[in-house]
C-alpha cells in the first residue's frame, strides 16, 4: 500500500497521521523537534500548545463548540487528547498542556503504521501524496521551497489581522454604504465620527492595554503596512485621519459632506453577514478591543467574530494556491494543512489535518478528493479560505458568519438552525463518502446527534422562548 508523508507533528500533522494510520495507510511523519526547537516550542512532544491552553467554548451553540461537535463525530485525535487532559475552565475546553501533548505523542508512537523521523525538512521532498503541516513558524528554508512549488513570490510572514464583527450586531441607523473610489457601494460600510467622537476614541486607543508579545516576537520588525493601529495613533492626533480613518471621498449622506473621520468596514463574505474593520490590526488585549472599538458609532453593541492581531505567522495566500480540499491547485498531490494553510486556531488547524488526511487516503485508494460540505462549520471555514478575495485574505477562525444560505431568523433560532443543519448535513456527508468511514463510525455519529434535541431544549430554557419568536 502506498504511504503518505507528513511534515510537522503539530496539531494538524498529528491529526493527519492518526487519521491515515487508523485507516491502515503507512505514514512517514517528519518532526525536527527535539533535535531542533523553534523559538516558541519548549519540548519535543507532538501537538505542543505554544500559546493559550484553552481550546475555546464547548457550547455547540457557539461556533467553536459546533466545530468540536463535528470533530467528535469524525473521531478527532486532538479532541480526544483535549478531553483526556481537560482541567476546569467553565464553558471552555481548557487542558493540561503536558498531559495533552503526551497523549497525542504516545498515541502516535503506539501505531505501527507510523514511522517517526526526527529530522528537519529544508526542502519539499519528492514524496507524494504529501501533507505539509509545518505550522506558523515554518523555517525560512522550507518556506522558500514552498514558494517555489506554489509559484508565489512570497508568503505572509506576519499576521496583520483586523477585527471582524457580526453584521447583525451593527446599528445600521448610524452607518452608510459607500466605496471611497466608487467601485462597489455595497462592499463598504462607513462609520462617521464627529471631532468630539474622534478625540474620545483617540485618547482611549493610545492609552489602552496592549497584548504582551511572546519572546520570539519581541524583536519582530513589522512592515509599515502592518503597524498596529494604536502605534499609528501614537504618531500624532491626525495620523489616523490621513490613514485608515481618512474621510476623503466618503461624504455622509445625512449631512451632505465629509465627516471629521470615518471608520470603514469591509464585507467579509458574499452574504454580508460579517464585516472587518479596515486598517484596525492591533495588539490591544481582547477586552480592550471590545471596550475601545465599541466607541465607534454604530458598533456600540458589536459582536466580535474575530479579534485583531499583529504577530509572527507564516501562511499561504489560500485563495490563490489552495482548493477547498486543501490541495495545491498546481500540484494536487500536495496538501497544506494547519495554520500554514491560512486557518487560525488550535482546532481549526487540527480539522485541516483531518481533511488533508481523508483526501490523501482517497488519493491512495485511487479516488477523487472531496471537500467538507459547505453547510458544516468545517466546510464553511475551508470554503472561505479557498474562495475569499485573495487581495485581502487573512487567517480565520471558525465563526457563524462564515455559514451561507442561512434563512433570516431571530438570533436564537438562527443558531439552532445552524447547529441542527450542520450536524445532520455532516452525517449525510459521511454516508455519501462511506469509503472514508466504517459503519460503526457512522452509527456513533448518528447516536451523538440524538442528544442534540435535548441541547436545543436546554438552550431555549436558558435564553427564553420569547427570543425564539
Amino acid at each position: 500500500m502506498r504511504e503518505v508523508t507528513i511534515i510537522g507533528a503539530g496539531l494538524a500533522g498529528s491529526e493527519a497521521a492518526y487519521q491515515l494510520a487508523k485507516r491502515g495507510v503507512r505514514v512517514r511523519l517528519f518532526e525536527m523537534r527535539p533535535r531542533k526547537l523553534t523559538p516558541a516550542h519548549r519540548t519535543g512532544l507532538f501537538a505542543e500548545l505554544v500559546c493559550s491552553n484553552s481550546l475555546k467554548s464547548m457550547d455547540i451553540f457557539n461556533a467553536h463548540g459546533l466545530l468540536k461537535a463535528e470533530m467528535d463525530r469524525l473521531d478527532s485525535l486532538i479532541l480526544k487528547a483535549a478531553r483526556h487532559a481537560a482541567i476546569p475552565g467553565g464553558k471552555a475546553l481548557v487542558v493540561d498542556r503536558e498531559k495533552f501533548s503526551r497523549y497525542v505523542t504516545e498515541t502516535l508512537k503506539s501505531m505501527p503504521e507510523i514511522e517517526i523521523i526526527n529530522e528537519e525538512v529544508e526542502r519539499i521532498p519528492e514524496d507524494r501524496p504529501l501533507i505539509i503541516a509545518s505550522g506558523p513558524l515554518t523555517s525560512e528554508s522550507l518556506a522558500m521551497s514552498l514558494m517555489e512549488i506554489t509559484g508565489e513570490k512570497y508568503l505572509s510572514f506576519y499576521d496583520a489581522l483586523s477585527p471582524i464583527v457580526d453584521a447583525d450586531s451593527l446599528d445600521m441607523t448610524k452607518l452608510y454604504f459607500k466605496d471611497r473610489y466608487g467601485w462597489d457601494d455595497q462592499s463598504y460600510l462607513n462609520a462617521p465620527m464627529t471631532e468630539e467622537e474622534y478625540d474620545r476614541f483617540y485618547e482611549a486607543l493610545i492609552n489602552a492595554e496592549v497584548h504582551k508579545p511572546h519572546d520570539f516576537e519581541k524583536d519582530a520588525k513589522y512592515f509599515e503596512g502592518c503597524l498596529p493601529i494604536e502605534e499609528m495613533a501614537r504618531r500624532g492626533r491626525d495620523t489616523l485621519r490621513f490613514g485608515p480613518l481618512k474621510p476623503v471621498g466618503l461624504p455622509d449622506p445625512r449631512i451632505g459632506r465629509e465627516p471629521f473621520a470615518v471608520v470603514q468596514l469591509r464585507r467579509e463574505n458574499a452574504e454580508g453577514t460579517a464585516y472587518s474593520l479596515v486598517g484596525f490590526q492591533t495588539q490591544l488585549t481582547y477586552p480592550e478591543q471590545r471596550r475601545v472599538f465599541r466607541m465607534i458609532p454604530g458598533l456600540e453593541n458589536a459582536v466580535f467574530l474575530r479579534y485583531g492581531a499583529v504577530h509572527r505567522n507564516t501562511f499561504v495566500n489560500a485563495p490563490k494556491v489552495l482548493a477547498d480540499t486543501l490541495q495545491l491547485k498546481k500540484q494536487p498531490l500536495i496538501f497544506i494543512a494547519g495554520q500554514l494553510s491560512g486557518s487560525e486556531g488550535y482546532l481549526e488547524a487540527a480539522t485541516g489535518g483531518l481533511l488533508a488526511a481523508l483526501n490523501s487516503y482517497r488519493i491512495v485508494k485511487g479516488r477523487e478528493p472531496v471537500p467538507f460540505h459547505r453547510h458544516t462549520i468545517s466546510g464553511a471555514l475551508f470554503r472561505y479560505m479557498a474562495y475569499s478575495n485573495p487581495r485581502h485574505f487573512q487567517p480565520m477562525n471558525v465563526n457563524f458568519g462564515l455559514m451561507t444560505e442561512v434563512p433570516k431568523l431571530p438570533r436564537t433560532r438562527r443558531k439552532i438552525f445552524l447547529v441542527e443543519h450542520a450536524l445532520s448535513t455532516l452525517i449525510e456527508w459521511m454516508k455519501e463518502n462511506s469509503d472514508l468511514f466504517s459503519g460503526a463510525e457512522i452509527a456513533r455519529a448518528e447516536e451523538l446527534n440524538e442528544a442534540v434535541p435535548e441541547k436545543v431544549r436546554e438552550y431555549l430554557a436558558r435564553f427564553g422562548r420569547d427570543r425564539w419568536k
